[in-house]
């Protein structure tokens, strides 16, 4: 599929879209897009507010949200209602969870980190809980095939930047052998719903209601099934804040003693799906910049990095470290200019 360089222009059908479900006349404020070509705008008509998803087919589908939604309101968790939807144009009406994200509160208040990651935690906790039962309903499975399928952007967009295209189509094989071998050891599980994009971008605070559904959840639209240490490893391990250890250490005790999941197997499994899902996200934000003209995202590679070479510290990695160590110099661990001739192809 060629990707575009720019989203189009669909102020004509979300206008349209937004007639036919009983908004004609509603002002739209756009609001900030995300790595993606889907975008949300907040719609405003009298005393009501929505929210509108404009996920342009055939760059995004948002059937799966759909999906997903769905389950995650059987798990009683805070999501938007879905009010109006036309799937084939690629447009959702949601309700507006509002302004207060985890991202905004946190910048304003820096001190409520705790607190709010503590909820979020909570969250996790009840969703591991949930689907333990709720087996017979799992989404797709979030296996091997899959990690593997992401872990290899790592070697098709970063590793052509450090050693060319041809040295890096090399690499590929043996970068992936290392990472079956890795996952075959760690025994991950298949046993919870994983949202996927589990960071304070994506979490709202919802003061007006109790317990873990203070928390509203959005952008879960990738959600499969898989190890329950993903979400928390994607929590804590933000690429684009800084997480104080203490609260990394209160969090991973939580989720911890409340899961029931002895720690060792768990610690393990957080190692490894941190480095796994790191080593992806430096792949992807490279493929955004040389790709996508998107060089904003490069500015959070060495947070990025600096977990990445801390998760590949855990004996089950030790692997992927000698890689690092053979064949990305220190200097490349960090920022970087993209070059946009190295495009994997």
């Amino acid at each position: 599929m060629i990707i575009p360089k720019t989203r189009p222009d669909r102020a004509a059908e979300m206008d349209a879209f937004l007639h036919k479900s009983g908004w004609h006349g509603a002002v739209r404020t756009a609001l900030a897009a995300d790595a993606s070509f889907r975008r949300y705008e907040r719609v405003m008509l009298s005393n009501a507010v929505a929210m509108l998803m404009d996920a342009p087919p055939p760059w995004e589908d948002v059937q799966p949200f759909m999906r997903v939604n769905a389950h995650l309101r059987r798990y009683r968790m805070s999501v938007p209602s879905i009010l109006a939807a036309d799937a084939e144009a690629g447009f959702l009406l949601l309700e507006d969870l509002g302004d207060a994200s985890f991202t905004r509160l946190l910048k304003e208040n820096p001190a409520r980190e705790g607190e709010l990651y503590r909820a979020a935690m909570a969250v996790l906790i009840e969703i591991y809980r949930e689907s333990q039962r709720d087996s017979a309903e799992q989404l797709p499975p979030y296996n091997a095939e899959v990690y593997l399928r992401e872990v290899a952007l790592f070697a098709e967009w970063f590793l052509p930047q450090v050693v060319g295209l041809v040295r890096a189509r090399e690499l590929r094989n043996d970068w992936l052998q290392l990472w079956s071998g890795i996952l075959a050891a760690a025994d991950l599980q298949q046993h919870c719903l994983v949202h996927r994009d589990y960071h304070a971008d994506n979490l709202f605070w919802l003061a007006e209601r109790d317990g873990h559904r203070a928390v509203g959840l959005l952008d879960f639209q990738d959600a499969l099934w898989g190890d329950a240490a993903y979400d928390v490893a994607s929590l804590l391990e933000d690429a684009r804040r800084d997480v104080s250890q203490a609260t990394v250490a209160a969090c991973l005790q939580q989720f911890i003693a409340d899961s029931g999941i002895p720690e060792a197997t768990f610690m393990a499994h957080y190692a490894v799906l941190a480095a796994q899902r790191n080593a992806k996200i430096v792949g992807i934000f490279t493929r955004l910049a040389v790709r996508d003209g998107k060089a904003k995202y490069l500015d959070y590679l060495p947070r990025v990095w600096g977990h990445l070479m801390h998760d590949v510290q855990h004996p089950l990695l030790a692997p992927i470290a000698e890689f690092m160590e053979k064949h990305v110099p220190p200097a490349w661990r960090g920022a970087f200019t993209a070059d946009a001739t190295l495009v994997w192809s």
